[in-house]
């Protein structure tokens, strides 16, 4: 026997008990973890594709959205279709055959602002002769 304390049996029974609580620490440090890295990947994923800086506009669409082709023009004057770069001789044959499957044959240009409008004008007179009907241009709201 110890001087002050319990018996010496009487702690080897609370020793050998069952022990009852749960420790959530853990639980909870793998779900804040899981739920950064599910943040910061959807982010990547939403802002995949071309880089174009659109040219702000004040007059807002309608928010419809026609099935239409949209070419994109980077800073630098390279064509994308789909994500692609592609010449202006490869835009005119995709749009050939791309533009009768569209119900509308409209072809949306997203420039970007530093794009000359002797560029943009070269897209849309290809997208013209590979029989486009209308055009838009991407911008971005000014708010």
């Amino acid at each position: 026997m110890s001087m002050g304390g319990l018996p010496e049996a009487q702690d080897d029974e609370e020793s050998q008990g069952i022990f009852s609580e749960i420790n959530i620490t853990p639980l909870t440090d793998v779900f804040l973890v899981l739920l950064i890295i599910f943040m910061v990947t959807t982010t990547a994923i939403t802002q995949s594709g071309v880089k174009v800086n659109l040219p702000k506009a004040g007059a807002a669409s309608n928010g419809k959205q026609p099935k239409s082709i949209t070419v994109n023009v980077d800073s630098a004057g390279k064509i994308y279709l789909d994500q692609k770069p592609v010449t202006l001789e490869q835009l005119g044959a995709e749009l050939s055959k791309r533009l009768p499957e569209t119900s509308d044959k409209s072809v949306v240009l997203a420039g970007d602002r530093a794009v000359l409008l002797g560029e943009a004008l070269k897209v849309m007179d290809v997208a013209k002769k590979a029989g486009a009907e209308h055009f838009g241009i991407a911008t971005k709201s000014e708010k």
